[in-house]
C-alpha cells in the first residue's frame, strides 16, 4: 500500500500536533514520536527561555550525536566479528590439515 493510501498516525510533539503518514507499523511512528516529544520536552526545561525551534535544533543535534555514536559502534562490532570470523576460518583451515 502507498504512503498516501495509509490513514494517517496522530502525534503530538512539543504540544504540535501532528498528521503523519508513514510505512510500517502505525506504533512505531507513535512511539517514535513519544520519543522525541519526551527528548525535546526534556531540554525545554533545561531551556526554558528557549523558543520551540532552537528546541528542536538541540534535539536535532542530540539525535545526530546519537547516530553518530551508534555508528561508530556498529563499525567497530563489524570489525571485531571479522576479524574473528577471519580467525576461525584459519583455525578450521588448521583442522582440516
Amino acid at each position: 500500500m502507498s504512503e498516501a493510501g495509509k490513514p494517517p498516525v496522530r502525534v503530538t510533539i512539543l504540544n504540535q500536533q501532528y498528521s503523519l503518514r508513514a510505512q510500517g507499523d502505525p506504533r512505531e511512528v507513535e512511539q517514535v514520536a513519544h520519543s522525541v516529544d519526551e527528548l525535546l520536552h526534556s531540554i525545554a526545561e533545561r531551556a526554558p527561555s528557549a523558543d520551540s525551534t532552537r528546541i528542536a535544533v538541540l534535539g536535532c543535534l542530540h539525535l545526530a550525536d546519537q547516530l553518530r555514536t551508534l555508528e561508530r559502534d556498529l563499525a567497530a562490532l563489524r570489525s571485531s566479528v571479522n576479524y574473528k570470523s577471519e580467525k576461525l576460518a584459519e583455525l578450521l583451515e588448521q583442522l582440516e590439515e
